[in-house]
């Protein structure tokens, strides 16, 4: 089987947009729910509110891939399935090193979506001598002196980092210096790398900030309601200028 160091995903070379593809996984989500269901054809209408968008956007999308459906009949679930699969390169193994595994990174690590998804725990790595040769979700924690090492012999591109904040900018640049070339980032902080390397930041407190911000105002406006008072500004959705990206985004 393929690994992750020798085959990058087609995206790029075929020109689609990165809203096209940061939607991709929506679409493939709502068609394995699908799939899984049994059900042999969906409506363009039907995907598009499984997944959160709109059926005109969805079919921008769809082209693409090359995807139109068939008139009257739709989309064919399994054959989408596998062509954003493949598009996403997820019909390759890609191999995925874990680094901290505090709380977080154990949760990441006992994750069971990775292998159903074309992903591949190949070592989880902590800092912390006392974890070493302990089993996290059935893996022993290796120690942070033979990250280079094990990128090299597992063939990593991909890593995700776990830390706390000021351990995350060392180990990043340890990653990138190995050859990974793609970082999911859970730690609290904006990571700095090279040209080439892909970064993906998870930030759950900004999450849960934007979230606050709109609960404060939705309370405003109920209270300007309840006293008759007119709001200052049309309320906004939250959204950003193709309908589904939020105005605010993490960094």
């Amino acid at each position: 089987m393929a690994t992750g160091r020798t085959h990058r995903p087609a995206t790029r070379s075929r020109g689609i947009p990165e809203a096209t593809v940061a939607r991709l996984p929506l679409y493939l989500r709502a068609l394995t729910a699908l799939s899984e269901r049994s059900v042999p054809t969906v409506s363009s209408e039907e995907l598009a509110a499984a997944a959160g968008v709109n059926s005109a956007k969805l079919r921008k999308d769809f082209s693409y891939l090359g995807s139109y459906g068939t008139r009257g009949v739709g989309y064919d679930v399994e054959y989408l399935v596998y062509q954003i699969s493949r598009e996403l390169g997820l019909t390759q193994d890609w191999p995925v090193v874990i680094v901290g595994i505090g709380n977080l990174g154990a949760a990441l690590a006992n994750y069971g979506g990775f292998a159903s998804r074309g992903f591949r725990v190949a070592a989880l790595i902590d800092a912390d001598p006392a974890m070493a040769g302990k089993p996290v979700a059935g893996i022993p924690v290796q120690h942070s002196d033979e990250l280079e090492k094990i990128i090299e012999e597992n063939g990593v591109s991909i890593g995700v980092i776990a830390t706390p904040a000021g351990a995350a900018q060392p180990v990043c640049d340890r990653l990138v210096a190995a050859g990974v070339t793609s970082i999911l980032n859970f730690a609290p902080t904006v990571l700095t790398v090279p040209d080439g390397v892909d970064v993906r930041k998870v930030d759950l407190s900004i999450e849960l900030q934007i979230l606050a911000f709109h609960e404060q105002r939705k309370a405003g406006e109920e209270a300007a309601s309840e006293n008759g008072a007119v709001p200052l500004a049309p309320k906004e959705s939250g959204k950003g200028p193709d309908g589904d990206v939020p105005a605010v985004m993490p960094a």
